[in-house]
């Protein structure tokens, strides 16, 4: 399953059926679980461990060092999951001693061709970074997360679950749950109701998230205000309770 052509280190660990194209490169200290494919062309640097059935396109480059001044050449990580599809060109960065040290991405990602995910950064899973979406260092993305077309997003910004950014758009702040945002610097445009349904939300739970992103964003009330208002209502919705989590303990501050 490894072409003649490529290069592969003997302290490299592939399961038996891992399928390796012409000209690809893959270091000491990594790791690749049943059923993944690399293609042609293809550099993996360790220390990096990937999971069962990904599917990994050529030209890509994953677990080279992080872009970080102050990375000496300390060992940090690659982690990524399971049923993951990473296109043409795509890089992914190792972590840095100055945070997790590790770069994370879960299972069942959707990652197209010249997306970018630098050092440290926490991506959940089924997200979908669309073609030349970038994140910069320490981002955090939740699950089923959609980033459109060369979507920009700063350090330390945290991207919410079914969050969606729009194509073009730059991120400078956190991105709530259930959010759609877009333009250059990002503004909320409303709730991903398209998303949700797909994903076999009921009207009623809906409802009650966009009435929750309505405190937030239409009454006129600051962060505090909105956030203290929707704790103080006895929903036990576990949806709003998301939503008014991910409001919460980021450093960049809330698209608003």
């Amino acid at each position: 399953m490894i072409d003649e052509r490529a290069v592969v280190s003997p302290q490299a660990r592939l399961h038996d059926d891992v399928s390796v194209g012409p000209f690809s490169v893959i270091g000491p200290d990594v790791e690749i679980g049943a059923g993944t494919t690399i293609e042609a062309h293809v550099v993996i640097k360790g220390p990096t461990t990937i999971g069962r059935d990904n599917h990994v396109f050529q030209f890509a480059s994953l677990g080279d060092d992080p872009q970080d001044r102050k990375y000496a050449g300390e060992r940090t990580e690659l982690k990524i999951g399971d049923r993951n599809t990473i296109r043409e060109c795509a890089t992914i960065n190792r972590g840095t001693s100055q945070d997790h040290g590790v770069t994370s991405i879960g299972d069942d990602n959707w990652i197209m061709a010249y997306c970018h995910i630098a050092h440290d950064c926490l991506v959940g899973s089924h997200t979908i970074f669309a073609n030349n979406a970038s994140i910069a260092g320490h981002v955090q993305v939740g699950n089923h997360a959609i980033l459109g077309g060369f979507t920009a997003v700063h350090q330390f910004c945290r991207i919410g679950e079914n969050a969606l950014t729009s194509m073009f758009t730059y991120v400078t702040k956190d991105v709530p749950a259930f959010t759609i945002v877009s333009g250059r610097p990002a503004e909320p445009r409303g709730i991903n109701v398209e998303g949700l349904k797909r994903r076999g939300w009921e009207a009623k739970q809906i409802r009650e998230v966009r009435e929750a992103y309505r405190t937030i964003y239409r009454q006129g009330l600051t962060l505090e205000e909105a956030i203290a208002a929707l704790k103080s209502e006895s929903t036990a919705d576990e949806r709003v309770q998301s939503f008014v989590a991910s409001l919460q303990g980021g450093t960049r501050g809330l698209v608003r």
